[in-house]
């Protein structure tokens, strides 16, 4: 798949622009494409076990971080399931946030999410981000105009610091329409075992549509940068929002050029002790 198709491109952004039905990229069926998830997913185990290990015995500091973003609805939650669930999990860090709590408010907006960046060697992923507080706190006014400009300068330092320090950052929005989100809002209601996923605040947000979308553009258009790509996902089919994820994912951790590491040890002659060993009662 090219992902340039799915590279947010420069300039100011318009969503109304790009067809959240579409698939770019992939011209293969439901069934081509689940084909073409579970190849993917045999490198991805492969690379992220790769990495897991350069960060158990190297100091190189390398690690991903995946972020998240989209409407309620668009499917982060199943992307996590459907792409990180082919994943080892001891090698993942999954984080998401809320609204904050009182302690967190107390701080900059920045402080809950620092302790949350993975560790060497992992994949991290931030299902919701350092972005709703560019999003929801723009749209609801939870901070004024002016704290919502310095924090777009906040995040763009905050992903040049984890880069500078060995993290590749990609960031991704899941996109749809108001009418798919209608109607998944609407089978969770019919179905008694998604209710708990379903908020009456849900219903209302829908009126704020067109603010979110531009809360959205806003801050797509601010944040993108070469080193903090965002890529912009067309998520009504989810099969294929799972596959054009995957290969997002794939990409990057190909651009990272994994080795397996160098024993720090002689394998032979590990190898000749545990054959001249007696045998173990």
């Amino acid at each position: 798949m090219d992902l340039s198709v799915l590279r947010l491109a420069p300039g100011p952004v318009d969503l109304t622009t790009i067809d959240p039905g579409s698939r770019p990229g992939f011209d293969g069926d439901k069934a081509a494409g689940k084909a073409a998830l579970a190849e993917i997913g045999a490198e991805l185990a492969d690379l992220q076990e790769r990495l897991f290990a350069e960060g158990r015995t190297s100091s190189t500091g390398r690690r991903v971080l995946l972020v998240l973003q989209g409407m309620d609805t668009s499917g982060k939650g199943g992307t996590v399931r459907k792409v990180i669930g082919l994943l080892d999990p001891q090698g993942i860090r999954i984080a998401s946030f809320g609204s904050p709590t009182a302690e967190e408010q107390a701080h900059d907006f920045l402080w809950r999410i620092r302790p949350q960046v993975p560790p060497a060697g992992r994949i991290g992923v931030f299902d919701r981000s350092h972005y709703e507080d560019v999003l929801i706190a723009r749209v609801r006014g939870f901070a004024p105009p002016d704290e919502i400009e310095r924090r777009y300068d906040a995040i763009r330092e905050f992903e040049s610091e984890l880069v500078d320090s060995g993290t590749t950052v990609v960031k991704v929005f899941l996109h749809i329409s108001a009418d798919v989100q209608r109607e998944r809002l609407l089978e969770r209601l019919d179905d008694p075992r998604k209710h708990w996923k379903f908020s009456p605040a849900d219903v209302d947000d829908r009126a704020l549509w067109p603010d979110y979308r531009a809360a959205y553009e806003i801050a797509l258009e601010r944040t993108d940068a070469a080193h903090a790509p965002w890529y912009v996902v067309p998520a009504e089919s989810k099969w294929y929002r799972n596959l054009a994820v995957a290969e997002i994912l794939r990409t990057h951790l190909r651009s990272l050029e994994l080795r397996w590491p160098s024993a720090g040890f002689d394998p032979a002659e590990q190898r000749a002790r545990l054959l001249r060993e007696e045998p173990v009662a």
